[in-house]
């Protein structure tokens, strides 16, 4: 069935259908006159081109803010489990643009303690891994001087009061049918939520004012915002804007990259090897022989390889276009395009890898309130 499929904050399972999904959470549709409109700021993003990041809530707000004078934030996190991979980075990346686009102030929120909430983790694993991810964040090249990283548990004595004004405002019964919890969720879990709605109302609290703010995120977080934007006018704060993205696709031809298939993931700590090793496993749909291939083309619609290139590694649409034409008239094999996704891969997490080391020596400095690492 069409809609048979799930997407929650913690778990994505199915065949994903955006449209559907998209009115099933009640969000809008990023339109063309709305990338009209985004583009007077500066050249559009691909991910925004391409329907990357396609779903929105009060954009045209946020920007009519932004026009008058009245900058907003970025806010954006990650719940720190394992190692960052290439679907973790994709957001990161659009973020990236929209602070060098509209130069603005960006919150990064560590949500350890989710981690160790809704997962077998110590605090110990959560914020060691909260650090390593830190630097793939920090790799990326965000503005130090206008990024702040928030790990929950660190910064908890500047976010506990705002989360507690939210939790009031929430009942049980909404956090069971927002979520999904059931009698035997631990009482943290119900919670959390108020941890990930409080960096959405810090910045009117740093400013001393109302101050808008800007979520892109992947749309599985959607749950936690609906309750943050459900209980922002009772609190004196502006309902956050929502910029929500589809998930970056998995190699095995899965709708989501995931951590528990480590073959169909690439991590940002890879080697060339492991690329090349991944890469070669990928899902195609090709042919079964060279011949038929040749006779009968490929399918681009269903080929993880070409679905990489289309989300993170090719940013020209006319050579995208290309590729998927010569695709369709087997004019280049999936072999072919394995290898030249390969070394476009692996230039990438050369450069990257050598960022993340330059980035330890830089994320003490974009720690909130001065935390140490």
């Amino acid at each position: 069935m069409a809609e048979d499929f799930k997407v929650t904050p913690w778990e994505v399972t199915g065949d994903i259908d955006y449209d559907v999904l998209m009115k099933r959470f009640g969000t809008t549709p990023i339109d063309e006159a709305m990338i009209k409109r985004i583009a007077k700021y500066g050249e559009v993003h691909p991910m925004l081109r391409r329907g990357i990041f396609y779903s929105h809530r009060d954009l045209g707000w946020l920007l009519d803010e932004y026009d008058k004078g009245n900058r907003f934030y970025l806010y954006t996190g990650r719940g720190p489990s394992g190692n960052t991979h290439l679907g973790h980075m994709m957001p990161w990346i659009f973020n990236k643009w929209v602070q060098d686009t509209f130069k603005v102030k960006m919150i990064f929120q560590m949500t350890d303690d989710e981690k160790f909430l809704f997962k077998d983790l110590t605090l110990h694993d959560t914020r060691d891994m909260a650090y390593e991810n830190a630097l793939d964040f920090v790799a990326l090249g965000f503005d130090p001087d206008n990024t702040k990283i928030i790990v929950d548990t660190e910064n908890i004595d500047r976010l506990y009061p705002i989360a507690l004004r939210v939790a009031k405002k929430v009942t049980f019964s909404t956090a069971k049918d927002v979520f999904g919890f059931e009698g035997s969720s631990n009482i943290g879990k119900i919670f959390f939520t108020t941890l990930e709605s409080a960096p959405a109302f810090l910045p009117s609290e740093i400013e001393g004012k109302p101050t808008p703010v800007v979520v892109p995120c992947g749309i599985d977080q959607d749950p936690h915002f609906r309750v943050t934007r459900d209980v922002a006018p009772g609190l004196g704060y502006p309902k956050p804007s929502m910029l929500y993205c589809k998930m970056c696709p998995s190699l095995n031809g899965g709708d989501k990259m995931s951590s528990s298939d480590e073959m169909a993931t690439i991590y940002t700590t890879d080697t060339p090897k492991q690329v090349k090793k991944k890469v070669g496993r990928a899902f195609t749909g090709g042919c079964v022989s060279v011949e038929e291939q040749r006779e009968k083309g490929g399918n681009p619609e269903v080929c993880a390889v070409f679905k990489y290139n289309y989300y993170l590694f090719e940013y020209d649409d006319a050579k995208l276009n290309e590729m998927a034409e010569k695709c369709r008239n087997g004019e280049i094999l999936c072999g072919e395009c394995k290898v030249a996704l390969t070394s476009k891969i692996n230039v990438f997490l050369e450069a990257h890898q050598a960022k993340r080391e330059e980035a330890k020596e830089i994320v003490q400095k974009m720690a909130f309130d001065g935390f140490k690492w």
